[in-house]
Parts: structure tokens; C-alpha cells; sequence
């Protein structure tokens, strides 16, 4: 026998869905004096998104409810770039965004660059130091954006149907890379023929050889199913880069300093608590997609970061190049 519930029931239990799918305990929704909104393009199974929603309970708790934290993934708000201007007029709140930025200010292409960030530690050392700091300023100049916390994201992984350990093996290769003009260049000067394509045509490519190969991080191999069509991981790393939880400059610093400071620490512990998400959810993609069947081999990074080298110099904007070279020294 079917069983309905009672409009008013079903009412509450709506509404009680809607605060813990913003990422907000229920007991601060009647106290909160200021409603904020952040949303992002990850779905609710993303590390982002989990940590979107640990920025929101901590906001909660470290305001004594005094401010809430609705969160929209899946693009519920807008595009990246919707988000991005949505922030600007005062729309939106809070976004998690990137190399995007470089639209606005030519340093956030710095956050995704071939070979310029080695590891995570090399990583953490240049976001947290001098340079993070010059690239955050001039995001803010630029934007109106204040960079709250980072996450790391998926180094890139170069994927095709035989083992390429060195540059040279790149030769005529037809590989599908994104439309950005440093990674076209970056490709071309390995030896490889690189195409521009739109990801939701990759794996047809791939399967009807019209592409040798592609890259991405291993969220997006497996997610594509590229398992099906690739039978090798090259562990090429060649981008290694980070993302940024941005607010509204102008928002925030209306806000009592108490508060600013509570989402500063709050933003913080978000970051904490997606890079062990991030390190445990890399682990599980390489073991998933080994079960697959598709097998990792190691390659001379060096070789390739040393022969794209100067591509990817002379492809940066000349503004910028002096931090390209801080990183790399870093």
C-alpha cells in the first residue's frame, strides 16, 4: 500500500532537505543574520562540493550561526564565468574558480602551466609564499575577488594505447588537448599533433581513431570512460595546478571584522579538509581504473618539462613571465 505524507510533513521534510543540501545545520537556519551564496560547477560527489560544504558548517559555527552558507553545485548559479561576474555585482558570494580569471587578470594563468609546479609540496610552497601572494593581489586589483583558501587539482595525465616514456615517442602524435593556446604549443613543441576538440567529443574520436590520444586528470578519465577506448596512463603530471575559493571583495569587507576573520579561518579549514579528500580520492581513481585494465607506466617528466620549456615561456604573456621563472625556482 502506498503511503503519503501529509502536506505539512512533507513541507517540513522538504525544507529541512534544502539546509542540509546547502551545507547548513538546521539549528543555525533561524538565527542567521546574513544569508550568503556560494555556488560552483562540481556535482554533490566532488571533493569541491564536500568542501564547499565544510566551509559553510564552519562558517556557521565560528559565527554562532550568524551567517549562513547556502551552496548550488552543478552549476545551479551560472557558468564559471557567470559566477565569476555574478560576484562582481554582488549576485553571487562565493565561487571556486581558476586559470578562468586570467580574463581578467593575466597572473591566474599561472595556476595551470606545463611543468611549472613539480609536486604538492613545490606546490604549497609557491600558493602560500611570496608568489601566491603577488597572484592574489593582482586578482583582487583586477577582479574584485578575494582568494579565500585553494585546492589542489588532479595532475593531468597524458592516456593513449601504447606506453610513451619520452618526448621522441610523441612524434605525430594526434592528441586531443582543450582550446588554450599554451597547451597547443606546449604539445606541438613535444612533437605531437594537438587538437582542439570539445570533451563531450573525445571519446568518439578516440574510438573511431580519428585521435591517438588525449589528456586529463583521472577524475575525468574515468568519468568519460576512456578506459574503453585507452589502454595506457602515462604518468606524464605535466600540470600540476590549484583552484582557488574566491569572495566578493567588496561583500566581505562590509562585514563586521569578527566575521571576515571567522570565514577567513573558516575557508582554511575547508582547505584542510579537501586536500585529504583529494590525496584518498586519487588513490581510488588509479586503483578503479587499474581494475579497468588500463596500466600506468612511468615516464622521463624531465625529458618533457625540459624540451617544452621554452614553448611554454614564450607562450606567457610577457607581464607574467618573471613569476613563470619564480615558480620554476621555487
Amino acid at each position: 500500500m502506498a503511503i503519503t505524507l501529509a502536506p505539512r510533513r512533507r513541507t517540513v521534510l522538504g525544507g529541512l532537505a534544502g539546509i542540509l543540501a546547502a551545507g547548513v545545520a538546521p539549528a543555525h537556519k533561524a538565527h542567521a543574520a546574513t544569508t550568503l551564496k556560494l555556488g560552483h560547477l562540481g556535482n554533490e560527489d566532488n571533493t569541491w562540493h564536500k568542501a564547499s560544504l565544510k566551509f559553510a558548517e564552519e562558517v556557521a559555527r565560528r559565527t554562532k550561526g550568524a551567517i549562513e552558507i547556502r551552496v548550488f553545485p552543478n552549476e545551479q548559479l551560472g557558468k564559471e564565468t557567470d559566477l565569476i561576474k555574478g560576484i562582481q555585482l554582488g549576485t553571487v558570494d562565493f565561487t571556486i574558480t581558476g586559470e578562468s580569471l586570467q580574463n581578467w587578470a593575466p597572473s591566474a594563468a599561472l595556476l595551470a602551466v606545463p611543468y611549472a609546479v613539480r609536486d604538492l609540496a613545490h606546490m604549497d610552497r609557491v600558493v602560500s609564499g611570496p608568489i601566491g601572494a603577488k597572484i592574489a593581489e593582482d586578482i583582487a586589483a583586477k577582479t574584485q575577488l578575494k582568494t579565500l583558501a585553494y585546492f589542489a587539482r588532479g595532475p593531468r595525465y597524458l592516456t593513449s594505447n601504447r606506453p610513451i616514456t619520452r618526448p621522441e615517442e610523441l612524434n605525430g602524435l594526434k592528441l586531443r588537448v582543450p582550446n588554450v593556446p599554451l597547451f597547443v604549443k606546449f604539445w606541438e613543441a613535444l612533437g605531437a599533433k594537438p587538437t582542439p576538440m570539445a570533451f563531450s567529443e573525445v571519446f568518439t574520436s578516440l574510438q573511431n581513431h580519428t585521435i591517438d590520444a588525449q589528456e586529463n586528470p583521472l577524475a575525468l578519465i574515468k568519468s568519460a570512460s576512456f578506459s574503453e577506448v585507452q589502454s595506457t596512463i602515462n604518468r606524464t603530471e605535466h600540470v600540476l595546478s590549484w583552484i582557488y575559493i574566491v569572495g566578493g571583495t567588496r561583500k566581505l569587507g562590509r562585514l563586521p571584522a569578527e566575521q571576515q576573520a571567522a570565514i577567513a579561518e573558516a575557508a582554511k579549514a575547508a582547505q584542510e579538509y579537501e586536500r585529504a579528500l583529494f590525496l584518498e580520492d586519487e588513490k581510488n581513481l588509479a586503483a578503479e581504473l587499474t581494475a579497468k585494465g588500463m596500466k600506468f607506466v612511468d615516464v622521463d617528466k624531465a625529458a618533457f618539462a625540459s624540451k617544452g620549456k621554452e614553448a611554454v615561456a614564450g607562450a606567457l604573456n610577457a607581464e607574467i613571465r618573471p613569476l613563470y621563472e619564480q615558480i620554476i625556482a621555487a
